[in-house]
């Protein structure tokens, strides 16, 4: 499965200049990582989010949101959001934002538990 590299650039410029921020392509998807902890992707043409267990009841209450399941059984604390709930920069900000809180809150992954990943090029935003 491709995934939308458009989408996937949009992502890139709401990431400013996260500290340990990493990307990776894996199932035909791509992802990024802080440090070594998932936090958003893009699979097919929906962005997905790592959320966390205490905020994927509200998550799934939002325009767009649906549960992850890309293996056939629904993932807590991980969300799919379709690219219609994502035209506003504002909307996708968010939903960035959320992925990157739940990933920084978390302990940063040691390099033997990291897989590998390339560096994010950091770009200018217009912000």
């Amino acid at each position: 499965m491709a995934f939308d590299a458009g989408l996937a650039e949009r992502v890139r410029a709401e990431l400013g200049d996260v500290e340990g921020v990493a990307e990776l392509t894996m199932f035909g998807g791509w992802g990024v990582t802080i440090s070594g902890n998932m936090a958003v992707g893009v699979m097919g043409t929906d962005l997905i989010v790592r959320v966390g267990p205490a905020a994927f009841d509200a998550a799934l209450e939002r325009r767009g949101a649906r549960p992850f399941d890309f293996t056939g059984r629904r993932m807590t604390g991980w969300v799919y959001v379709d690219q219609t709930a994502l035209n506003q920069r504002r909307a996708l900000g968010s939903w960035v934002a959320l992925g990157l809180r739940f990933a920084q809150s978390l302990p940063p992954k040691t390099a033997r538990t990291r897989p590998p990943a390339r560096r994010v090029p950091r770009r200018s935003s217009s912000k």
